[in-house]
């Protein structure tokens, strides 16, 4: 005895962790697959390299630059009207310049602090859109399951009503029950039957829906009752701690806060002045008639004040103040609703607890009452075809509630963690 309750608890184990294999590799294959993620890392490589383009201000810049031509001059006259032999020359220049902005207003600093910022937004709107992608693959695989079951709990339901249909043909016959009764349950299997329909129908969308979001071929089986050990907060206040320090649409507010900010101070080194420093060596060949070569060494600095552009950068100062005004108010409404969102997804996810309970029992009552008034039934007893129609209703019903409890119960979860911005592979164990 002992032997065959390890062997089952070996069978459990075994295919929880088989089924716990598969849900991962199908979340980490729509990782692979979704089209919107690889674009997203891909402009991710492209925010890195304004980084670089905006450091690039800070370093000097060396300009080498050459060139050649080939002169004639003819119809040459002298100031006494004598005329001069034609000359031919080919004067070429070769020059290397050497520049340093010394000061630039700070636009600089607040452009390369802006393009860091720009770059920690594009990780935040990746990791957003990753958690993104595994709730939806988690909902894609739980509403299959859903599915399935539904279609399987009515195609046995359809079986009991063309069961009970015969067993009433032959209880009519032999004066048992009225046309009545008869006629009753020919328009439950009719009813039972278009349900089926509907539920067969609603699994191929269910297997069209996985295979778009995920890109796999939908499996042949999907357990409900399977649900992966998530690191789940224990209390909407952690739930709460935890969101405000890593939701990523919180912090991407925060950041794009941090960002007008900067093209404001940007703005602003706008109307400062600027100074810069350069070096520059030419040399020069066939220069003139007289001149064969000449080495020109040169070293200038240079300040600009832009004293007036015709109002282009105080209207750009103000444009950068309404902008900071505005994103101010969005992350004071994104606070607000990332808080709703958080409570409301711990309240979903503790319903759908008390309701998958709530419809286990329902379903063990409606199973028992089912078995016994079925067995009267069929024993001549006083029950009525409308009473067995009622309790088979009532049994389909509690099944396929029970299985959508289970099925809310599974995505709840995933959808609080994905509220929070806790929802990554390496929770799902």
């Amino acid at each position: 005895m002992l032997k065959i309750i390890l062997a089952s608890l070996y069978l459990v184990l075994y295919s929880y962790n088989v089924y716990a294999e598969d849900l991962l590799k199908i979340l980490s294959k729509a990782f692979e697959n979704n089209s919107k993620l690889n674009a997203k890392r891909a402009s991710l490589d492209a925010e890195k390299q304004d980084v670089n383009i905006s450091r690039a201000d800070f370093l000097p810049s060396v300009t080498l630059s050459g060139d050649a031509a080939s002169q004639k001059d003819t119809n040459r006259i002298n100031q006494s009207g004598t005329s001069l032999q034609d000359t031919n020359a080919t004067p070429e220049n070769r020059s290397v310049l050497i520049e340093q902005q010394i000061f630039s207003g700070f636009s600089n600093y607040n452009n390369l602090k802006k393009s860091k910022l720009e770059y920690e937004f594009a990780k935040f709107e990746l990791n957003k859109l990753e958690q993104e992608v595994i709730l939806n693959a988690a909902k894609a695989y739980y509403n299959l399951g859903y599915n399935s079951k539904n279609l399987e709990f009515n195609q046995l339901n359809v079986e009991l009503f063309e069961r009970q249909v015969e067993s009433d043909r032959s209880r009519l016959e032999r004066g048992e029950i009225s046309l009545t009764d008869f006629a009753q349950s020919e328009s439950s299997l009719a009813g039972a039957a278009a349900k089926l329909i509907t539920a067969r129908n609603e699994l191929i969308s269910g297997q069209k829906n996985f295979q778009k979001i995920i890109g796999l071929k939908a499996p042949d089986q999907v357990i409900l009752s399977y649900t992966p050990k998530l690191r789940m907060p224990t209390s909407l206040r952690t739930a709460t701690a935890i969101s405000d320090q890593i939701n990523p649409r919180l912090n991407l507010a925060k950041l794009d806060l941090e960002i007008a900010k900067r093209e404001l101070y940007s703005a602003r080194g706008d109307l400062s002045p600027s100074a810069s420093i350069s070096y520059q060596k030419k040399k020069n060949y066939d220069l003139s008639s007289t001149i064969d070569e000449r080495e020109q060494e040169e070293v200038k600095a240079t300040v600009k004040w832009p004293l007036f552009k015709g109002g282009k950068n105080i209207s750009s100062v103000k444009k950068a103040s309404f902008r900071l005004k505005e994103k101010e108010l969005i992350l004071q409404d994104t606070i607000d609703q990332v808080q709703i969102d958080t409570a409301n997804a711990w309240t979903n996810y503790n319903s759908a607890k008390g309701i998958l309970d709530a419809t286990s029992a329902q379903l063990k009552a409606a199973e028992i009452a089912n078995e016994g008034i079925t067995l009267e039934y069929d024993s001549g007893n006083r029950r009525t075809t409308l009473e067995v129609i009622q309790s088979r209703t009532l049994l389909l019903d509690a099944r396929t509630s029970f299985a959508k409890a289970q099925k809310d119960y599974a995505i709840a979860q995933f959808n609080l963690l994905a509220s929070i911005g806790d929802l990554y592979l390496d929770n799902i164990n």
